[in-house]
Formats: C-alpha cells, sequence, structure tokens
C-alpha cells in the first residue's frame, strides 16, 4: 500500500537570485516534490503571505516552511521574522534562517524572535543539497506539523 504525501510549499525569501537557483536545482536533484516559490525580500515576502500587492490575485499557497535570508533590501530577516511570529495567522509557519551570517547575535536576536531554525549557507554546492535533503526530511516526514489553515 502505497502512502500519499502531499505536496509540500516551501517560500524562500533571498535577493540572491543565484542562491535561489540553487536551492531549487537541489530539491530537484534530492527528488523532493516541493512547490518552491521565491520573493526578494521582506516585504514582498509579507505580501505573499497576506495576498496583497502583486500576490492579491493570485491567491499563493501559504507554505508549509519558509527559509528566511537575513540581509535582504527593503525589510531584512529580523523585521520580517518579528512580524512574521506576532501574526496569530502566519506564526505557526516554520521559519528556518538560511543565510551566511554565523554572528552570535544574529543567532540570538533570531531565537529570541521565534525562528524554528538557523542555519549557515552551506559552502558548496554538494553541502547544500546534503543540508536540503536533511531539512525537508525532518521537516516533512519526522515532525508534526499543524494543520494547513
Amino acid at each position: 500500500m502505497s502512502v500519499i504525501t502531499p505536496t509540500r510549499t516551501i517560500l524562500m525569501a533571498d535577493d540572491d537570485g543565484e542562491d535561489c537557483s540553487l536551492v531549487r536545482d537541489a530539491l530537484g536533484q534530492i527528488g523532493r516534490s516541493c512547490n518552491v516559490r521565491f520573493v526578494h525580500n521582506g516585504e514582498e515576502l509579507l505580501d505573499y503571505l497576506r495576498c496583497r500587492g502583486e500576490f492579491k490575485e493570485h491567491n499563493p499557497p501559504l507554505p508549509d516552511l519558509i527559509l528566511l535570508d537575513l540581509k535582504m533590501p527593503r525589510k531584512d530577516g529580523r523585521e520580517t521574522l518579528r512580524e512574521l511570529k506576532s501574526d496569530p495567522r502566519l506564526r505557526r509557519i516554520p521559519v528556518i534562517v538560511l543565510t551566511t551570517s554565523t554572528a552570535e547575535t544574529d543567532v540570538v536576536a533570531c531565537y529570541d524572535l521565534g525562528v524554528n531554525s538557523f542555519l549557515a549557507k552551506p559552502a558548496t554546492y554538494r553541502q547544500l543539497v546534503d543540508l536540503l535533503e536533511t531539512l525537508t526530511q525532518y521537516w516533512f516526514e519526522m515532525a508534526e506539523l499543524p494543520p494547513r489553515w
């Protein structure tokens, strides 16, 4: 008997187009059936989640997981995280900070704001593939997530 698993949606907020392409390719390489969406800053991420601005007419699916870069224009990751975790409708979505920073002040600040995990971006593509394989296996196969709303 085969188990039908729902397609999971990952929303990645990162202003680096190359990093977004690498994540898309890595998820494809590990064979993870994910609907991956990309936004380029915190304002776009919140517009996506609240169906505002350019996303108003599209009614995009709420993500099962958010990958959030810290250093973005217009609204950085910390500001975005603060707003996201203060919204009762959105705060249960798991947020993983995926950034180049390893500064202790960034790590502490993000956990204080309610991030679910803080990860440094890997140095190689192979490490990225391994990280995303582990991350998606944990969040989509092992962890119990709240029901979709």
